[in-house]
């Protein structure tokens, strides 16, 4: 019988294995079940072992560290910048020099310039060590927690040929598919947009909880490895080296003997590009050969032997023919140019997102106008500009709807906002149907029902908000159109299994504006029952750690409201989970009652994340940021230089793992 040991490092061997065969090779051999089955196994050891602790467990893609800053490295290999071309007649001067510059036959690797954050990820002994960013190019940030919980990064390295220190380059992309679902989600609460996925990746490296990193869907792709000595003299024999460890590196590389060739790959990717999952913006070339990388050197800008050529965007006109809107699950409502349809980036575009009143406003927009109209990053239409000397007989000038288009109640527009609201939530039929189905989806109750579903429900009154979902019977669902026994016993033991969901998810799926998975997480810990959010005064709430007035104004407001608290109640009744567990509350003392600590740097013993549940759990509070009010400093290896000055400046006590650990003796 195998020792707890040897199961975890099975489980761990096994979930590596098939995150590699899932995300770099697209070949899964399990199913989905089955994978968070072996997860859920592997995680309740962990739990229960801690002095197996390992930083490199498939178990840290869902993210846990909560770091309080981004502590600066240096790059043992300079990460160097690529000159920038957007003309064939260009990348033929940049093959002509390098022809000259060495005399002798050479060959051009090809690969799609991915448009991201770029990255180096250290391997020691075949390990992730650590990530770190471009930064300067001689130093950027540490974001190791965040990487980890990208899927296609591998932890660990496969094959005995790995070398002993290893630097894989490449960048972190964010998909176009995860790209519009955040900005969807963002538009809702009626956040800022990202302008595309180069800025979502980029905001979303940068963030200090590594849980909301884990839910954004990054994705790496590798384009460079530097070790020393390296495993051959060929760039694109290395990144073949590179995908059989593990590392994602493109399929669509080529190695071209001829200028003939590369500018076959330009005209080729210049077309497919358009049906990628993620933004690229251009192809870099470079020199195969590292010795003749060498020998061609650098300016003092840039390496004479690569090149970035970046693709033109694709841009069409066509007529505005109408603006329409669209109501989300908050009230939002975003405008929606509906357009002459027109063909572009290979795709026939007929409808364009115009974000909100402002965006009519700076475009000046008119019915009739001929609009530029172009996709963002390839994918999304968006409107550029208006063709102003076109115009002959101008026609209505756009204006922003003043009442909803669903309901017909007035529009209303908070002053530090952009967006404009439908304030009838309890009979506005799109909002009601939003709110359905973000309280199951999966981030929330994980209840297995979709949109249509959810709309076929409401039209039958079978259901009028999220609680009415737990007096469903079998009868109610049965006889609906292309519904069986099977679906209506699925979609009821689903909602049965729900009311296991815990406190913090249950938070998260009421919906309440700017109330995501992270505020609501520090929600449940600093109020364990329902009843005591309820009763939270702004003040109170804004004592929480990162909770700012915008947040606490909105928690304040939603339990106001009669329908709100009488929707609680009902699912109260229906038994969701409204407090926090029984093992929780029982472990929570006041050991750090009015003690204030910031926790720095990284841990053997515990992650951060879990020294920061410690401190919740025994009333003490965790700040971001030293200040006269800290009472402690939690430090770790690397810890920020920043907190260090400060702190010392101060006279804030620092202390260790052991020290921290005592006090709750």
């Amino acid at each position: 019988m195998k020792s707890v040991k040897q199961q975890i490092e099975a489980l761990r061997r096994e979930l590596h294995e098939h995150n590699y065969n899932y995300y770099v090779l697209s070949r899964p051999v399990i199913s989905d079940f089955e994978f968070d089955r072996m997860m859920k196994e592997l995680t309740g050891l962990e739990a229960a072992h801690p002095e197996y602790h390992d930083p490199n467990s498939p178990s840290v893609r869902v993210g846990s560290d909560l770091s309080n800053s981004f502590t600066q490295v240096p790059h043992r290999f300079p990460m160097l910048s690529l000159q920038n071309t957007y003309s064939e007649g260009e990348v033929a001067d940049f093959y002509n020099r390098v022809q000259r510059g060495l005399n002798e036959e050479f060959e051009i690797v090809c690969e799609l310039k991915y448009d991201g954050t770029s990255i180096s990820l250290v391997y020691e002994n075949g390990r992730l060590t650590r990530a770190v960013t471009r930064g300067d190019g001689t130093k950027g940030d540490d974001v190791t927690a965040n990487a980890r919980t990208i899927r296609n990064v591998p932890l660990i390295l496969k094959g005995d040929d790995v070398p002993d220190y290893m630097e894989a380059r490449g960048e972190i992309v964010m998909p176009w598919s995860s790209f519009e679902a955040l900005n969807k989600e963002r538009a809702e609460q009626g956040e800022q947009l990202f302008a595309n996925p180069r800025n979502a990746t980029s905001g979303t490296m940068k963030l200090l909880d590594s849980r909301v990193v884990a839910s954004r869907g990054l994705e790496s792709y590798i384009y460079n490895i530097t070790a020393d000595p390296m495993p051959t003299h060929s760039h694109y024999d290395n990144l073949a080296r590179a995908k059989r460890w593990g590392l994602n590196v493109s399929d669509s590389t080529r190695r071209c003997r001829t200028m003939e060739e590369v500018f076959d790959f330009l005209k080729q990717w210049d077309i497919e590009r358009k049906s990628l999952p993620v933004m690229t913006d251009g192809i870099v070339l470079k020199v195969d050969s590292l010795l003749q990388q060498r020998n061609l050197g650098a300016t003092s800008k840039f390496p004479r032997w690569s090149i970035a050529y970046k693709f033109n965007a694709e841009q069409a006109v066509t007529r505005l023919e109408s603006v329409t809107y669209q109501v989300g699950r908050t009230g939002a409502v975003t405008p929606v140019a509906n357009l002459e349809p027109v063909l572009l980036s290979g795709t026939t575009v007929k409808r364009a997102s115009l974000y909100n009143e402002d965006a009519i406003e700076a475009l000046d927009l008119h019915i009739g106008d001929q609009v530029y109209v172009e996709k963002g990053g390839e994918i999304i239409p968006k409107i550029t500009g208006v063709n102003k000397e076109a115009r002959f007989l101008i026609g209505d000038k756009i204006t922003f709807a003043k009442r909803c288009p669903d309901c017909g109640t007035p529009l209303v527009r908070n002053e530090d906002e952009a967006v404009h609201y439908c304030p009838n939530s309890e009979g506005c039929p799109p909002q009601i149907k939003g709110r359905v189905e973000h309280f199951v989806s999966r981030r929330a109750m994980d209840i297995t029902i979709g949109p249509e579903t959810i709309s076929l429900l409401y039209d039958k009154e079978l259901i009028h908000d999220a609680a009415d979902l737990y007096v469903l019977r079998f009868e109610d669902l049965v006889n609906l159109e292309r519904w069986g026994e099977t679906s209506a016993n699925n979609l009821i033991e689903s909602i049965r299994e729900s009311k296991q969901v815990s406190y913090e998810r249950v938070l998260f799926a009421l919906g309440i504006r700017f109330v995501g998975e992270t505020v609501a997480r520090k929600l449940a810990q600093a109020f364990p029952a329902i009843d005591q959010l309820k009763q939270a005064t702004e003040e109170q709430l804004m004592s929480v750690d990162e909770i700012g007035e915008r947040i606490a104004r909105s928690v304040t407001g939603y339990f106001k409201k009669p329908e709100a608290v009488d929707f609680v109640t009902r699912l109260q009744q229906h038994g969701l989970q409204f407090s926090l567990s029984e093992e929780l509350l029982s472990a929570r003392t006041e050991k750090l009652e009015g003690l204030t600590i910031v926790i720095s740097g990284t841990f053997e013993l515990h992650s951060r994340d879990e020294y920061k549940a410690m401190i919740l759990q025994n009333g003490g509070k965790n700040s971001g940021s030293v200040s006269k009010k800290t009472d402690y400093i939690l430090a770790g290896d690397n810890m920020g230089p920043a907190k260090l000055e400060k702190a010392r400046k101060l006279g804030v006590k620092i202390i260790d793992e052991k020290a921290f650990l005592q006090m709750l003796e």
